[in-house]
């Protein structure tokens, strides 16, 4: 095996996920992470379907996946006092497991950092391929050199940017922004999410943790702003400005939103490329195939291509040009159907006017009567299992 060494951008899921297969395998897998140290909070991420649960199970993580789980269960449309519309049942929003992106995080890191060299607080700022290897220099570590580089630096991929040209080129802008913090759950929601919708705005609130604490989220409409995307203090005035006298409990949220320690502020998009690999760089997860965090597809997403990715290496016994095609031919339809299911949510979840906005509340609560009441959910459960997924322990004896 030539290829040895794989510099892995990013520590979220992808990165974390890739990394435990690759030393499986053989590699040395080293990861940089902009961010000084794991990223707590954030919103709830789901997996649904034998695909998802198959690699979590090879890894050996989907029992602590499980118990960390958020066992939430339906989700309430309310009207501004509060009082519950519509329901929503938990097979639409948390599949088979839901767990909170910063405990799957955490869970990957765990099973990871033994194996896996982690530099935190650093970040990549240029690659220069040659035969032989990639020469990386960062923001603060003196320069390196790898066999291999993978971004998964997510929608707004940092190494996308420097091997494959402006972010504009790839991310498709779906007109809407969110934002996600904890919060207290002084509602007192038992395992359960509250959400109240308005023209081009959303506002909702989920237990987390036991019920010992809370989510808050909002989303609106807008088109792509211009925004200094680490400046957080900028991105709460814009969401203050935009949910202020909005009605339920936005003006409460938006003042506890000021001393989150976790807030999190992002426009939601989809990343569309014609090729995920350039020579010895190859993207993974949101980073080359982002589905939209609307989606409920990211995440389980990220797991299969992880496992897909650093699995065609072994098989190509670090052939990496082998590996990259084999990769992108597994993958491609797969990320196709799962992108797809983006498309859409985002009107129907924040429609722009309130006429709409009041006929899907009304809708909503006849659903539960409707003949199709399962048609969404059963249409993400069949894009999450579109694939087929090879046993490469059998390939490579590991």
């Amino acid at each position: 095996m030539t290829t040895r060494t794989i510099l892995i951008s990013g520590a979220s899921v992808a990165g974390p996920a890739l990394a435990y297969w690759l030393h499986r395998y053989g590699f040395r897998p080293t990861i940089v992470e902009r961010a000084p140290a794991l990223r707590d909070g954030g919103y709830a991420v789901d997996f649904r379907g034998q695909a998802h649960l198959t690699v979590l199970r090879r890894m050996g993580i989907l029992s602590a996946v499980e118990r960390a789980r958020t066992g939430t269960g339906s989700t309430w449309y309310v009207n501004s006092a509060g009082k519950p519309q519509a329901e929503l049942p938990a097979d639409l929003f948390a599949g088979d497991v839901e767990i909170l992106r910063g405990d799957l995080s955490r869970i990957l890191y765990d099973a990871t950092r033994q194996d896996t060299e982690y530099v935190f607080g650093d970040s990549i700022t240029s690659l220069a391929e040659d035969a032989d290897g990639v020469h990386v220099t960062f923001e603060r570590s003196a320069p390196r050199r790898f066999d291999l580089v993978i971004g998964a630096d997510g929608l707004h991929s940092n190494t996308r940017r420097l091997a494959f040209g402006p972010e504009d080129r790839y991310v498709r802008h779906l007109g809407v922004y969110c934002a996600i913090f904890t919060t207290a759950n002084h509602l007192g929601l038992d395992r359960t999410g509250h959400a109240y919708r308005t023209g081009g705005k959303l506002v909702a609130m989920y237990s987390a943790r036991g019920n010992t604490e809370a989510r808050a989220a909002f989303y609106f409409g807008s088109p792509l702003l211009d925004l200094d995307r680490r400046d957080a203090a900028r991105q709460q005035d814009i969401l203050a400005e935009q949910f202020t006298g909005n009605g339920w409990e936005s003006d409460r949220l938006l003042r506890e939103m000021r001393h989150a320690p976790d807030f999190y502020f992002d426009s939601v998009g989809q990343v569309a490329m014609d090729s995920w690999t350039r020579g010895r760089v190859a993207l993974l997860g949101d980073a080359a195939y982002c589905p939209s965090s609307l989606s409920g597809m990211g995440t389980g997403l990220a797991v299969v291509g992880a496992y897909v990715l650093a699995g065609e290496l072994a098989a190509a016994g670090g052939d990496h040009r082998a590996a990259f095609a084999r990769y992108e031919e597994e993958m491609r339809e797969y990320a196709a159907g799962c992108r797809k299911m983006g498309d859409g949510v985002a009107k129907l979840m924040i429609p722009q006017s309130r006429f709409v906005a009041g006929f899907l509340n009304r809708y909503y609560r006849l659903l539960p009567y409707l003949p199709g009441k399962n048609l969404a959910a059963n249409m993400a459960r069949r894009t999450a299992e579109n694939i087929t997924l090879r046993d490469y322990r059998q390939l490579t004896g590991r």
